[in-house]
């Protein structure tokens, strides 16, 4: 009996599962091969390894896309920003200034006064400029470069010009009307050198570096002349960025930035060490005390705001740096006395707001083929970021102060008037996309249809 037991031992028998010795190794085999099968990278009739199976986006971040893909997405960036902007200014101008007007004998409306009349006067032209057809705009480009010229040269015109804080910039037009040329000149800069390198674009010259640099340099080098003149070296600096910008934008090899950058860093060098509130300036970086003769009283005092204010901010009206502590406050200084009466929560929505302005306008250059519009509204951009990077940074102690106003936000008319032109600017090149006209005259006629219904209800 157990002879027969140990004959049957290793013999399947039907209907019953497999023993050890006989299905374990049959199991294994087959394991082992649908294992391999599933590792093998799978082939199509043609022999070719299909690609992998792409994992689909989370349905957020798909409505995300589609939604900054629409045609007017960036439209309503660039013009809901600057509006939001322009108008929170205008509030935090007047409570910044009201302590400055007042103990200059004037009205405390006096400076919210004359921002709303330049608001009123940007805001009508950035009107007219969007209404305008980019060839208008490219037209325009040579008048507004010799204007531009002109006035920066009656700037230095004994008894038209007017010296402040030792800037020579502003251009007395009589009465209380004052101009400062250079904010213009920064977008008649911008359309001119657009122009001239979209033709010589067309025309296949930029390969050349003569092409590619005259007259565009020489041109900006005679504006940062007339601008160094008046002792404006935060407007130079804008100035210098929009034109690297520019050769950037152009397809300009990466070793010329390296020699302009090279050479604009010595001559910024030069500049710095020749004058000695130029050097102190750079020793106030990252300052917490404001040192022997209070050198570096304006970034101490404005990091002060900034810290004082918190999560929510002291109120509208109640900053206290603004008595007499903090110099400039409705210019240089503005967001730092936002800081103090609006807290963290009030100031990060500025930043936010300056960051859909820049990528609005990075979208809308990037959506054009039109070598002009690509450069124009990037220059733009490049012109408005760095300013409000200059202006920030020195507030907070980053870079040096250099005097130059937050577009949009600070006391300034010029620079309102010029930073609202060329929001005008970025909505014509967008309005000039067809898209964008199909896009809107849908929501007119859209509009123009639920209008008369809702009269009709009431």
């Amino acid at each position: 009996m157990r002879d027969s037991r140990s004959a049957h031992a290793g013999k399947r028998v039907p209907g019953a599962r497999g023993t050890t010795a006989t299905r374990g190794p049959r199991r294994t085999e087959r394991a082992e091969q649908a294992g391999a099968a599933a590792t093998r990278p799978r082939t199509g009739r043609t022999g070719r390894v299909a690609a992998p199976p792409r994992s689909r986006p989370h349905p957020a971040v798909a409505r995300l896309r589609r939604a900054w893909d629409r045609p007017l997405t960036a439209y309503y960036l660039v013009a809901g920003s600057a509006v939001l902007l322009t108008a929170l200014g205008l509030v935090m101008v007047f409570s910044s200034s009201q302590i400055q007007a007042l103990r200059q004998g004037l009205p405390p409306t006096f400076y919210l006064r004359r921002q709303v009349t330049a608001a009123a006067a940007g805001a009508a032209l950035g009107l007219l400029a969007a209404r305008m057809p980019v060839k208008a705009h490219r037209w325009l480009a040579h008048p507004l470069l010799g204007g531009s010229i002109l006035l920066l040269a009656l700037v230095q015109v004994p008894g038209l010009g007017r010296t402040v804080n030792g800037n020579t910039n502003w251009l007395v037009l009589g009465g209380p009307f004052v101009l400062q040329p250079s904010e213009f000149a920064k977008a008649a800069f911008i359309l001119w050198g657009a122009d001239l390198l979209a033709r010589k674009q067309q025309h296949k010259l930029l390969g050349r570096w003569k092409h590619l640099l005259v007259p565009l340099v020489p041109g900006a080098l005679l504006l940062l002349g007339l601008i160094m003149l008046g002792g404006d070296m935060g407007t130079a600096v804008v100035l210098g960025a929009v034109l690297f910008g520019l050769l950037w934008l152009a397809g300009a090899p990466p070793r010329l930035f390296g020699v302009a950058l090279t050479a604009a860093g010595l001559l910024a060098t030069v500049l710095i060490m020749t004058a000695p509130h130029r050097m102190s300036r750079f020793a106030c970086l990252g300052a917490s005390d404001p040192g022997p003769d209070d050198q570096c009283w304006q970034v101490v005092h404005g990091l002060y705001a900034l810290s004082t204010g918190g999560l929510f901010g002291n109120g509208i009206g109640a900053s206290i740096e603004k008595w007499g502590q903090l110099p400039e406050p409705h210019t240089d200084f503005i967001f730092a006395v936002t800081g103090e009466e609006l807290g963290l929560v009030g100031t990060l929505p500025v930043l936010a707001l300056f960051a859909a302005l820049f990528a609005g306008g990075l979208r809308i250059a990037g959506r054009r083929n039109d070598p002009f519009v690509r450069l124009a509204a990037g220059g733009i951009v490049t012109w408005l970021a760095v300013q409000s990077f200059i202006n920030l940074g020195g507030v907070l102690g980053l870079v040096p102060i250099a005097g130059v106003p937050l577009p949009l936000f600070s006391y300034g008319g010029s620079s309102l008037i010029a930073a609202l032109y060329a929001v005008g600017l970025l909505l014509a090149a967008a309005h000039d996309e067809p898209a964008v006209r199909t896009a809107l005259a849908d929501r007119r006629r859209r509009l123009r249809s639920i209008l008369p219904r809702r009269r009709g209800r009431r």
